[in-house]
């Protein structure tokens, strides 16, 4: 999949004429890319447009118009556009309430460590960054984590045609989720990229 250059960005007066639009786009996509997992999860299979629109939405609201930022929040959302044979998605733990929030964020420290791909005979394990093994190491779960899905050319080809569920399977909890037809239909372009 395509990743992003300095070029692909527009500069804030650019941006701003264009953002109602590209928001409704934006929304679209999302609608299309999501999958919500019981009451508390949702992930979020990110492309080259959603980093795009991130990327923006980061230099507007941070008003940037340094070279070098601009170049560094390119990098930083470039890792979320999958490579060949993969599946790139934000996963996030939704709790609105705060004060369960702050109970419940220690309960799942290496949640990332089980969330799962699965369709037909298959079970592919997602890999998360290195920043969510900060988890570990404060004894807090992230609201937030990348994950990535990598793929064989068997499952690629196993996979477009299979039921797909994204499934948590966490110190006796267990979910699993179906991937509407929409979403399947995003994630099978997706692999089919070069």
């Amino acid at each position: 999949m395509k990743k992003l250059t300095f070029d692909d960005i527009l500069n804030l007066y650019e941006y701003e004429k264009l953002r109602n639009q590209k928001t409704r786009d934006y929304l679209d996509i999302k609608k299309n890319r999501s999958v919500f997992i019981g009451d508390k999860f949702h992930i979020f299979f990110e492309n080259t447009l959603s980093a795009w629109f991130q990327i923006q939405e980061m230099i507007r609201a941070e008003r940037m118009v340094d070279e070098k930022d601009i170049m560094f929040e390119i990098d930083v959302y470039n890792d979320l556009i999958p490579e060949k044979n993969q599946l790139s998605a934000t996963f996030f733990i939704e709790i609105p309430d705060n004060e369960l929030r702050k109970k419940t964020l220690p309960t799942l420290v290496g949640i990332h460590d089980a969330i799962y791909l699965s369709f037909k005979d298959q079970k592919i394990k997602a890999k998360a960054n290195e920043q969510s093994d900060m988890d570990y190491k404060y004894g807090i779960a992230a609201t937030i984590h990348f994950l990535k899905f990598d793929f064989d050319n068997y499952q690629k080809e196993l996979f477009k045609n299979s039921d797909a569920f994204i499934e948590i399977d966490y110190k006796g909890m267990k979910l699993k989720a179906p991937i509407p037809q929409n979403v399947k239909q995003e994630l099978n372009k997706d692999l089919s990229e070069e």
